[in-house]
Protein backbone atom coordinates (compact mmCIF):
# COMPACT_ATOMS: atom_id res chain seq x y z
CA UNK A 1 0.00 0.00 0.00
CA UNK A 2 1.55 3.29 -0.67
CA UNK A 3 1.18 6.22 1.51
CA UNK A 4 0.82 9.83 0.43
CA UNK A 5 -0.45 13.18 2.27
CA UNK A 6 -2.38 12.98 5.73
CA UNK A 7 -2.11 9.32 5.56
CA UNK A 8 1.38 9.25 5.43
CA UNK A 9 1.62 12.08 7.80
CA UNK A 10 -0.30 10.32 10.15
CA UNK A 11 2.72 7.82 11.29
CA UNK A 12 4.38 10.91 12.37
CA UNK A 13 1.89 11.83 15.10
CA UNK A 14 0.79 8.64 16.19
CA UNK A 15 3.40 6.45 16.91
CA UNK A 16 3.59 5.22 20.89
CA UNK A 17 7.80 4.85 21.06
CA UNK A 18 10.16 5.09 18.61
CA UNK A 19 10.68 6.11 15.02
CA UNK A 20 13.64 4.78 12.97
CA UNK A 21 14.95 5.49 9.85
CA UNK A 22 17.60 4.59 7.52
CA UNK A 23 18.70 6.70 5.08
CA UNK A 24 20.99 5.20 2.29
CA UNK A 25 21.36 7.44 -0.32
CA UNK A 26 23.80 9.88 -0.80
CA UNK A 27 21.60 12.34 -2.72
CA UNK A 28 18.17 13.12 -2.24
CA UNK A 29 16.13 15.56 -5.17
CA UNK A 30 13.31 16.54 -3.09
CA UNK A 31 11.27 19.63 -4.65
CA UNK A 32 10.26 20.92 -1.19
CA UNK A 33 14.67 21.52 -0.28
CA UNK A 34 15.13 22.58 -4.14
CA UNK A 35 15.09 26.44 -3.25
CA UNK A 36 17.02 25.63 0.77
CA UNK A 37 19.40 23.98 -1.54
CA UNK A 38 20.05 26.41 -4.02
CA UNK A 39 20.44 28.96 -0.96
CA UNK A 40 22.96 26.99 0.55
CA UNK A 41 24.98 26.39 -2.35
CA UNK A 42 25.07 29.98 -3.09
CA UNK A 43 26.59 30.74 0.79
CA UNK A 44 23.87 32.35 2.04
CA UNK A 45 22.86 31.46 5.81
CA UNK A 46 20.33 29.12 6.85
CA UNK A 47 17.28 31.28 6.91
CA UNK A 48 15.31 32.20 10.60
CA UNK A 49 12.88 29.11 11.64
CA UNK A 50 14.75 26.91 9.09
CA UNK A 51 12.91 23.74 9.34
CA UNK A 52 11.17 24.97 12.82
CA UNK A 53 7.34 23.04 12.16
CA UNK A 54 9.49 19.53 12.18
CA UNK A 55 11.59 20.54 15.18
CA UNK A 56 8.28 20.67 17.09
CA UNK A 57 7.10 18.28 15.98
CA UNK A 58 10.45 16.28 17.58
CA UNK A 59 10.51 18.01 20.92
CA UNK A 60 7.04 17.15 21.08
CA UNK A 61 7.80 13.39 20.73
CA UNK A 62 11.01 13.73 23.06
CA UNK A 63 8.54 15.64 25.81
CA UNK A 64 5.94 12.65 25.48
CA UNK A 65 9.07 9.72 25.87
CA UNK A 66 8.78 9.00 22.20
CA UNK A 67 12.65 8.57 20.26
CA UNK A 68 13.46 9.68 17.23
CA UNK A 69 16.29 7.81 15.53
CA UNK A 70 17.99 7.84 12.19
CA UNK A 71 21.46 6.14 10.85
CA UNK A 72 22.37 7.93 7.85
CA UNK A 73 25.09 6.02 5.68
CA UNK A 74 27.81 8.57 4.29
CA UNK A 75 30.62 8.22 1.91
CA UNK A 76 33.46 10.59 1.35
CA UNK A 77 33.84 12.90 -0.45
CA UNK A 78 30.43 14.59 0.86
CA UNK A 79 27.94 15.32 -1.92
CA UNK A 80 26.44 18.78 -2.33
CA UNK A 81 23.44 17.31 -0.86
CA UNK A 82 24.86 15.98 1.98
CA UNK A 83 26.98 18.91 3.00
CA UNK A 84 23.43 20.75 2.71
CA UNK A 85 21.62 18.49 4.95
CA UNK A 86 25.03 18.19 7.39
CA UNK A 87 25.39 22.42 7.68
CA UNK A 88 21.69 22.86 7.37
CA UNK A 89 19.15 20.66 8.59
CA UNK A 90 20.54 17.64 10.95
CA UNK A 91 22.03 20.31 13.26
CA UNK A 92 18.60 21.60 14.17
CA UNK A 93 17.08 18.19 13.96
CA UNK A 94 19.67 17.49 16.69
CA UNK A 95 19.43 20.38 18.99
CA UNK A 96 15.11 20.03 18.78
CA UNK A 97 16.18 16.33 20.10
CA UNK A 98 16.37 13.29 17.93
CA UNK A 99 19.09 11.22 17.69
CA UNK A 100 20.70 11.06 14.57
CA UNK A 101 23.21 9.33 13.97
CA UNK A 102 26.44 8.94 11.08
CA UNK A 103 27.55 5.38 9.36
CA UNK A 104 30.64 6.06 7.76
CA UNK A 105 30.79 3.54 4.42
CA UNK A 106 33.93 5.47 2.84
CA UNK A 107 36.24 2.60 3.60
CA UNK A 108 34.56 -0.42 4.70
CA UNK A 109 31.02 -2.17 3.77
CA UNK A 110 28.02 -3.69 6.56
CA UNK A 111 25.34 -5.98 5.70
CA UNK A 112 22.73 -3.20 5.15
CA UNK A 113 20.09 -2.83 2.68
CA UNK A 114 20.32 -0.19 -0.45
CA UNK A 115 16.72 0.61 0.97
CA UNK A 116 15.55 3.81 2.97
CA UNK A 117 13.00 2.98 5.76
CA UNK A 118 11.46 4.26 8.19
CA UNK A 119 10.23 1.65 11.26
CA UNK A 120 7.62 2.91 13.86
CA UNK A 121 7.19 1.20 17.05
CA UNK A 122 9.65 -1.80 15.90
CA UNK A 123 6.54 -2.96 13.98
CA UNK A 124 5.49 -0.83 11.17
CA UNK A 125 8.04 -0.80 8.37
CA UNK A 126 7.87 2.18 5.47
CA UNK A 127 9.88 1.70 2.54
CA UNK A 128 10.83 4.82 0.89
CA UNK A 129 11.47 4.07 -3.26
CA UNK A 130 14.06 6.99 -5.28
CA UNK A 131 14.74 6.65 -8.99
CA UNK A 132 18.70 6.89 -9.44
CA UNK A 133 18.50 10.81 -9.48
CA UNK A 134 17.35 10.94 -6.10
CA UNK A 135 13.61 11.60 -6.18
CA UNK A 136 11.20 9.87 -4.59
CA UNK A 137 9.00 7.81 -6.15
CA UNK A 138 6.43 6.71 -3.26
CA UNK A 139 6.48 5.67 -0.07
CA UNK A 140 5.14 1.93 0.44
CA UNK A 141 4.29 0.39 3.77
CA UNK A 142 5.32 -2.87 3.51
CA UNK A 143 2.69 -5.62 4.59
CA UNK A 144 3.81 -8.50 6.83
CA UNK A 145 7.36 -7.18 6.79
CA UNK A 146 9.91 -9.48 7.97
CA UNK A 147 10.56 -7.69 11.79
CA UNK A 148 13.93 -9.78 12.36
CA UNK A 149 15.85 -8.03 9.21
CA UNK A 150 14.59 -4.82 9.86
CA UNK A 151 15.95 -5.14 13.58
CA UNK A 152 19.13 -6.69 12.62
CA UNK A 153 19.81 -3.65 10.34
CA UNK A 154 18.33 -1.39 12.41
CA UNK A 155 20.70 -2.31 15.20
CA UNK A 156 23.78 -2.92 12.71
CA UNK A 157 23.89 0.72 11.60
CA UNK A 158 23.69 2.03 15.03
CA UNK A 159 25.92 -0.37 16.26
CA UNK A 160 28.61 0.93 13.73
CA UNK A 161 27.74 4.34 14.01
CA UNK A 162 28.47 7.81 16.06
CA UNK A 163 26.44 10.39 17.06
CA UNK A 164 26.49 13.05 14.53
CA UNK A 165 27.56 16.10 16.68
CA UNK A 166 30.78 14.05 16.99
CA UNK A 167 31.38 12.68 13.34
CA UNK A 168 30.37 16.16 11.91
CA UNK A 169 33.19 18.00 14.11
CA UNK A 170 36.13 15.28 13.37
CA UNK A 171 35.17 16.25 9.87
CA UNK A 172 35.86 19.92 10.09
Amino acid sequence: MFLDGEEWQNYFRTFDRSAFRLEVHQVYTMPGEAESLRDFLAGKPVPDGFNSEWHEQIRDHRANGRTMTRAKIVRLPLTDYSRYLFDWCIPGNVGAGEDYRIVDLTSRTLDLPEQDFWMFDDATVVHLNYRPDGTQINRELISNPDLSKYHYWRDLALAESVAFTEWNSART
